[in-house]
């Protein structure tokens, strides 16, 4: 499992470059999407784009309007972001979508910055397997 995760982060990660390396920074949030959909079909993983996630609250399930950018090959969630600075805010938010979905891995994007292997790239675990 732990090499399945790996894996995939990996091919992410370097779909992720790819894109910014094409576009670089200062574009929309939903441009960044849309090529990073088209890089990651292009090296054959699958993804669910913009999946709804409710809560569940009290054992009644509540539409509260939650979506993530992408679910791949249903193990790793990705959030994309093209903001000034990534914060605690973002990081808070992957964390509960990777808590509520019960997935291992995730990773934030913030395609807003010069370097993107540097400075655009934050990678959280939740019960990541030994």
């Amino acid at each position: 499992m732990k090499d399945r995760l790996n894996a995939i982060s990996d091919k992410v990660i370097g779909a992720a470059i790819e894109v910014h390396r094409a576009l670089g920074p200062g574009l929309l949030e939903s441009a960044y999407e849309a090529c990073l959909a088209y890089e990651f079909e292009k090296r054959g993983l699958s993804i669910e784009k913009q999946k709804p996630l409710p809560i569940v609250y009290d054992n009644v399930r509540i539409d509260c309007a939650y979506r993530i950018d992408f679910v791949v090959d249903d193990e790793v969630i990705v959030e994309v972001k093209a903001v000034e600075h990534l914060n605690s805010v973002h990081e808070a938010q992957l964390i509960s979508y990777l808590r509520l979905t019960k997935k291992k891995l995730g990773l934030l994007i913030n395609f807003n910055v010069k370097r993107l292997i540097d400075d655009g790239i934050r990678r959280r675990v939740n019960d990541f397997p030994e």
